[in-house]
Protein backbone atom coordinates (compact mmCIF):
# COMPACT_ATOMS: atom_id res chain seq x y z
CA UNK A 1 0.00 0.00 0.00
CA UNK A 2 2.77 2.48 0.65
CA UNK A 3 6.32 3.35 -1.20
CA UNK A 4 9.32 3.19 1.10
CA UNK A 5 12.56 5.08 0.16
CA UNK A 6 15.44 4.27 -1.67
CA UNK A 7 18.32 4.52 -2.25
CA UNK A 8 18.37 5.31 -6.27
CA UNK A 9 16.24 5.33 -9.25
CA UNK A 10 14.23 2.42 -9.30
CA UNK A 11 11.07 1.37 -10.09
CA UNK A 12 10.46 1.59 -7.02
CA UNK A 13 12.20 5.19 -6.51
CA UNK A 14 9.78 7.18 -3.90
CA UNK A 15 8.71 9.53 -6.30
CA UNK A 16 8.52 6.87 -9.11
CA UNK A 17 9.39 8.10 -12.71
CA UNK A 18 6.44 9.94 -14.48
CA UNK A 19 6.12 13.27 -15.92
CA UNK A 20 4.29 14.59 -13.49
CA UNK A 21 4.66 15.11 -9.29
CA UNK A 22 4.41 10.95 -8.16
CA UNK A 23 3.34 9.49 -10.90
CA UNK A 24 4.47 5.56 -11.91
CA UNK A 25 6.88 4.97 -14.23
CA UNK A 26 5.46 3.30 -17.28
CA UNK A 27 8.38 3.07 -19.58
CA UNK A 28 7.90 6.87 -20.94
CA UNK A 29 10.43 9.54 -20.93
CA UNK A 30 9.72 11.99 -18.23
CA UNK A 31 7.95 15.17 -18.95
CA UNK A 32 7.54 17.13 -15.69
CA UNK A 33 6.41 20.62 -15.12
CA UNK A 34 4.32 22.77 -12.30
CA UNK A 35 0.82 23.88 -12.15
CA UNK A 36 1.81 27.37 -13.80
CA UNK A 37 3.37 28.94 -16.28
CA UNK A 38 2.12 28.90 -19.96
CA UNK A 39 -0.76 31.21 -20.76
CA UNK A 40 -4.70 29.14 -21.45
CA UNK A 41 -4.72 28.55 -24.86
CA UNK A 42 -8.02 26.74 -25.07
CA UNK A 43 -10.87 24.80 -23.93
CA UNK A 44 -12.94 22.14 -24.64
CA UNK A 45 -14.20 24.44 -27.36
CA UNK A 46 -10.93 24.48 -28.65
CA UNK A 47 -10.02 25.34 -32.51
CA UNK A 48 -10.25 23.00 -35.84
CA UNK A 49 -7.40 20.65 -35.38
CA UNK A 50 -6.54 21.03 -31.66
CA UNK A 51 -7.20 17.95 -29.31
CA UNK A 52 -9.24 19.64 -26.22
CA UNK A 53 -7.90 18.35 -22.75
CA UNK A 54 -11.25 18.13 -21.11
CA UNK A 55 -13.96 16.50 -23.31
CA UNK A 56 -17.47 16.92 -22.28
CA UNK A 57 -20.73 15.22 -22.89
CA UNK A 58 -24.22 15.07 -21.64
CA UNK A 59 -26.78 12.07 -20.92
CA UNK A 60 -29.62 12.16 -18.78
CA UNK A 61 -29.19 14.98 -16.62
CA UNK A 62 -24.81 14.34 -16.03
CA UNK A 63 -23.08 16.14 -18.01
CA UNK A 64 -19.57 13.98 -17.90
CA UNK A 65 -15.93 16.31 -18.06
CA UNK A 66 -13.32 13.50 -19.17
CA UNK A 67 -9.48 14.38 -18.60
CA UNK A 68 -7.85 13.61 -21.39
CA UNK A 69 -4.38 14.91 -21.60
CA UNK A 70 -2.05 11.75 -22.42
CA UNK A 71 1.18 13.60 -23.27
CA UNK A 72 1.66 14.07 -19.29
CA UNK A 73 -1.13 12.24 -17.88
CA UNK A 74 -3.50 14.67 -16.90
CA UNK A 75 -0.75 17.00 -15.17
CA UNK A 76 -2.75 20.06 -14.07
CA UNK A 77 -1.48 21.94 -17.19
CA UNK A 78 -2.00 25.58 -17.37
CA UNK A 79 -4.04 24.45 -20.39
CA UNK A 80 -5.79 21.71 -19.17
CA UNK A 81 -7.16 24.09 -15.76
CA UNK A 82 -8.28 26.54 -18.45
CA UNK A 83 -10.26 23.97 -20.62
CA UNK A 84 -11.75 22.44 -16.92
CA UNK A 85 -12.63 25.60 -15.58
CA UNK A 86 -14.27 26.65 -18.80
CA UNK A 87 -16.20 23.04 -19.30
CA UNK A 88 -17.25 23.62 -15.62
CA UNK A 89 -18.77 26.72 -16.10
CA UNK A 90 -20.48 25.77 -19.28
CA UNK A 91 -22.31 23.31 -17.16
CA UNK A 92 -23.37 25.03 -13.85
CA UNK A 93 -24.98 27.49 -16.85
CA UNK A 94 -26.88 24.19 -18.48
CA UNK A 95 -30.95 24.02 -16.90
CA UNK A 96 -30.67 20.27 -17.95
CA UNK A 97 -28.00 19.22 -16.15
CA UNK A 98 -28.23 18.18 -12.08
CA UNK A 99 -24.66 16.55 -11.71
CA UNK A 100 -20.95 16.47 -13.18
CA UNK A 101 -19.15 13.46 -13.71
CA UNK A 102 -15.33 14.31 -13.35
CA UNK A 103 -13.04 11.03 -15.27
CA UNK A 104 -10.43 10.48 -16.58
CA UNK A 105 -8.73 8.65 -19.76
CA UNK A 106 -5.84 6.24 -18.99
CA UNK A 107 -4.42 4.77 -15.83
CA UNK A 108 -4.30 8.11 -14.41
CA UNK A 109 -6.66 10.28 -13.30
CA UNK A 110 -4.25 13.40 -12.23
CA UNK A 111 -0.38 13.25 -11.86
CA UNK A 112 -0.30 16.86 -10.18
CA UNK A 113 1.67 19.22 -11.16
CA UNK A 114 2.93 19.77 -14.54
CA UNK A 115 6.70 20.22 -13.96
CA UNK A 116 7.74 21.04 -17.44
CA UNK A 117 5.60 24.32 -17.28
CA UNK A 118 7.84 27.55 -14.89
CA UNK A 119 6.04 28.50 -11.72
CA UNK A 120 4.38 31.81 -11.47
CA UNK A 121 1.50 33.40 -9.88
CA UNK A 122 -0.90 33.13 -12.57
CA UNK A 123 -1.00 29.49 -12.45
CA UNK A 124 -1.09 29.45 -8.57
CA UNK A 125 -4.41 31.34 -9.18
CA UNK A 126 -5.48 29.37 -11.29
CA UNK A 127 -5.20 26.41 -9.43
CA UNK A 128 -7.24 28.13 -6.89
CA UNK A 129 -9.73 29.28 -9.09
CA UNK A 130 -10.53 25.99 -10.60
CA UNK A 131 -10.85 24.53 -7.28
CA UNK A 132 -12.91 27.07 -5.69
CA UNK A 133 -15.17 26.64 -8.49
CA UNK A 134 -15.63 23.24 -7.95
CA UNK A 135 -16.88 23.88 -4.48
CA UNK A 136 -19.07 26.67 -5.57
CA UNK A 137 -20.66 25.34 -8.90
CA UNK A 138 -24.39 25.24 -7.69
CA UNK A 139 -24.77 21.46 -9.18
CA UNK A 140 -22.66 18.83 -7.48
CA UNK A 141 -19.44 17.66 -9.09
CA UNK A 142 -18.67 13.27 -8.98
CA UNK A 143 -15.35 12.08 -9.30
CA UNK A 144 -14.89 8.48 -10.61
CA UNK A 145 -11.28 7.60 -9.96
CA UNK A 146 -9.63 4.42 -11.69
CA UNK A 147 -6.22 5.01 -12.05
CA UNK A 148 -3.18 6.99 -10.17
CA UNK A 149 -3.71 10.14 -8.05
CA UNK A 150 -0.81 12.48 -7.14
CA UNK A 151 -0.31 15.61 -5.41
CA UNK A 152 -2.00 18.64 -6.57
CA UNK A 153 -4.68 15.75 -8.27
CA UNK A 154 -5.59 15.18 -4.58
CA UNK A 155 -6.69 18.63 -4.53
CA UNK A 156 -9.17 18.08 -7.30
CA UNK A 157 -10.83 14.97 -5.46
CA UNK A 158 -11.07 17.29 -2.13
CA UNK A 159 -13.35 20.26 -4.21
CA UNK A 160 -15.45 17.31 -5.49
CA UNK A 161 -18.70 16.85 -3.83
CA UNK A 162 -18.83 12.84 -4.33
CA UNK A 163 -15.97 10.58 -5.20
CA UNK A 164 -15.67 6.73 -5.76
CA UNK A 165 -12.33 5.13 -6.48
CA UNK A 166 -12.26 1.18 -7.80
CA UNK A 167 -9.79 -1.07 -8.98
CA UNK A 168 -6.17 0.48 -10.01
CA UNK A 169 -6.96 3.66 -7.73
CA UNK A 170 -3.70 4.90 -6.17
CA UNK A 171 -2.80 8.05 -4.22
CA UNK A 172 -0.34 9.96 -2.80
CA UNK A 173 0.89 13.19 -1.50
CA UNK A 174 4.28 13.87 -2.91
CA UNK A 175 4.94 17.60 -2.24
CA UNK A 176 7.14 16.88 0.93
CA UNK A 177 9.65 14.51 -1.44
CA UNK A 178 10.11 17.04 -3.83
CA UNK A 179 10.56 20.52 -1.41
CA UNK A 180 7.08 21.50 -1.61
CA UNK A 181 3.68 21.22 0.63
CA UNK A 182 0.28 20.66 0.04
CA UNK A 183 -0.44 23.96 0.01
CA UNK A 184 -3.25 25.42 -2.22
CA UNK A 185 -5.22 21.87 -2.24
CA UNK A 186 -5.40 21.97 1.53
CA UNK A 187 -8.14 23.75 1.40
CA UNK A 188 -11.03 21.54 -0.22
CA UNK A 189 -8.96 18.92 1.48
CA UNK A 190 -8.30 19.37 5.52
CA UNK A 191 -11.83 19.93 6.06
CA UNK A 192 -12.37 16.65 4.84
CA UNK A 193 -9.99 14.45 6.15
CA UNK A 194 -9.07 12.86 8.78
CA UNK A 195 -6.17 15.29 10.74
CA UNK A 196 -3.90 12.31 12.06
CA UNK A 197 -4.04 10.67 8.64
CA UNK A 198 -3.47 14.09 6.55
CA UNK A 199 -0.43 14.12 9.02
CA UNK A 200 1.02 10.87 8.19
CA UNK A 201 0.72 11.02 4.46
CA UNK A 202 1.35 14.44 3.88
CA UNK A 203 4.85 14.33 5.98
CA UNK A 204 5.86 10.72 4.41
CA UNK A 205 4.67 10.93 0.91
CA UNK A 206 3.67 6.64 1.12
CA UNK A 207 1.00 5.55 -1.55
CA UNK A 208 -1.79 4.21 0.24
CA UNK A 209 -4.78 2.26 -1.66
CA UNK A 210 -8.51 3.09 -2.43
CA UNK A 211 -10.02 1.43 0.93
CA UNK A 212 -7.53 3.90 2.89
CA UNK A 213 -8.67 6.62 0.54
CA UNK A 214 -12.40 6.33 2.00
CA UNK A 215 -11.39 5.58 5.70
CA UNK A 216 -9.42 8.95 5.93
CA UNK A 217 -12.40 10.81 3.97
CA UNK A 218 -10.65 11.28 0.74
CA UNK A 219 -12.94 9.35 -1.19
CA UNK A 220 -16.85 8.32 -0.59
CA UNK A 221 -16.78 4.76 -1.95
CA UNK A 222 -14.00 2.53 -2.36
CA UNK A 223 -13.73 -0.94 -3.99
CA UNK A 224 -10.08 -1.64 -4.88
CA UNK A 225 -10.81 -4.79 -6.78
CA UNK A 226 -14.50 -3.58 -7.85
CA UNK A 227 -16.28 -1.22 -10.53
CA UNK A 228 -16.17 2.56 -10.13
CA UNK A 229 -19.27 2.89 -12.26
CA UNK A 230 -21.36 0.46 -10.88
CA UNK A 231 -20.64 1.92 -7.28
CA UNK A 232 -22.04 5.52 -8.43
CA UNK A 233 -24.90 3.97 -10.67
CA UNK A 234 -27.20 4.40 -7.56
CA UNK A 235 -25.21 7.85 -6.40
CA UNK A 236 -26.12 9.40 -9.94
CA UNK A 237 -29.63 8.01 -10.12
CA UNK A 238 -30.49 10.20 -6.69
CA UNK A 239 -28.77 12.99 -8.29
CA UNK A 240 -31.28 12.78 -11.45
CA UNK A 241 -33.86 12.88 -9.11
CA UNK A 242 -32.88 16.25 -6.93
CA UNK A 243 -34.30 19.68 -7.59
CA UNK A 244 -32.03 22.38 -9.12
CA UNK A 245 -33.25 24.25 -6.04
CA UNK A 246 -32.57 21.29 -3.58
CA UNK A 247 -29.22 19.97 -4.97
CA UNK A 248 -27.92 23.50 -4.97
CA UNK A 249 -29.20 24.31 -1.33
CA UNK A 250 -28.11 21.31 0.47
CA UNK A 251 -24.88 21.67 -1.48
CA UNK A 252 -24.31 25.31 -0.21
CA UNK A 253 -24.86 23.65 3.36
CA UNK A 254 -22.36 20.89 3.14
CA UNK A 255 -19.85 23.07 1.47
CA UNK A 256 -19.93 26.25 3.73
CA UNK A 257 -16.87 25.13 5.85
CA UNK A 258 -14.40 24.44 2.66
CA UNK A 259 -15.74 28.06 1.01
CA UNK A 260 -14.52 29.80 4.78
CA UNK A 261 -11.16 27.94 4.55
CA UNK A 262 -10.76 29.36 0.48
CA UNK A 263 -11.55 32.91 2.28
CA UNK A 264 -9.38 32.92 4.91
CA UNK A 265 -6.32 30.82 3.91
CA UNK A 266 -6.58 31.19 -0.04
CA UNK A 267 -4.11 34.56 -0.17
CA UNK A 268 -1.55 32.77 1.93
CA UNK A 269 -1.54 29.54 1.27
CA UNK A 270 -1.14 30.67 -2.94
CA UNK A 271 1.62 32.68 -1.48
CA UNK A 272 3.28 30.04 0.36
CA UNK A 273 2.96 27.66 -3.10
CA UNK A 274 4.39 30.42 -4.93
CA UNK A 275 7.31 31.06 -2.90
CA UNK A 276 8.31 27.18 -2.28
CA UNK A 277 8.38 26.43 -6.15
CA UNK A 278 10.65 29.25 -6.27
CA UNK A 279 13.41 28.02 -3.77
CA UNK A 280 16.28 26.42 -4.42
CA UNK A 281 15.53 23.01 -2.63
CA UNK A 282 12.23 22.74 -4.83
CA UNK A 283 14.04 23.19 -7.67
CA UNK A 284 16.72 20.40 -6.95
CA UNK A 285 13.50 17.84 -6.02
CA UNK A 286 11.98 18.73 -9.48
CA UNK A 287 15.10 18.44 -11.36
CA UNK A 288 16.12 14.75 -9.59
CA UNK A 289 12.51 13.68 -10.22
CA UNK A 290 13.16 14.39 -13.99
CA UNK A 291 16.24 13.04 -14.02
CA UNK A 292 15.02 10.03 -12.41
CA UNK A 293 17.01 9.96 -9.08
CA UNK A 294 17.22 10.75 -5.52
CA UNK A 295 17.47 14.29 -4.42
CA UNK A 296 20.57 15.38 -2.59
CA UNK A 297 19.14 15.46 0.71
CA UNK A 298 18.04 11.58 0.56
CA UNK A 299 21.41 10.88 -1.27
CA UNK A 300 23.35 12.86 2.13
CA UNK A 301 21.22 10.64 4.75
CA UNK A 302 22.01 7.75 2.84
CA UNK A 303 25.82 8.74 3.22
CA UNK A 304 25.25 9.92 6.39
CA UNK A 305 24.35 6.21 7.59
CA UNK A 306 26.93 4.37 6.03
CA UNK A 307 29.41 6.71 7.89
CA UNK A 308 27.85 5.78 11.16
CA UNK A 309 29.54 2.97 12.70
CA UNK A 310 27.75 -0.49 13.69
CA UNK A 311 26.21 0.20 17.11
CA UNK A 312 26.96 -3.51 18.03
CA UNK A 313 30.52 -2.86 17.47
CA UNK A 314 32.61 -2.25 20.70
CA UNK A 315 35.99 -2.43 18.85
CA UNK A 316 39.30 -4.07 19.30
CA UNK A 317 40.38 -4.36 22.93
CA UNK A 318 37.11 -3.88 24.51
CA UNK A 319 35.20 -6.16 25.99
CA UNK A 320 31.02 -6.07 25.57
CA UNK A 321 28.65 -6.48 27.67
Amino acid sequence: MTDGPTTGPTADHPLTAGPAAGEPPTGEPPTGGSTTGEPPTGGPTTSAGTTPFVRAASARGITTLTLDSPHNRNALSARLVAELCEALAAAGRDDRVRAVLLTHTGTTFCAGADLSEPPSASGTSGLVDLLRSIVELPKPVVARVTGHVRAGGLGLLGACDISAAGRGASFAFTEARLGLAPAVISMPLLPRLDRRAAARYYLTGERFDAAEAARIGLVTLADPEGDADQALAPVLDGLRRGSPQGLAESKRLVTADVLRAFDRDGEALAALSARLFASDEAREGMTSFLERRDPEWVRRTAAGARAVPDAGNTGPGRASR
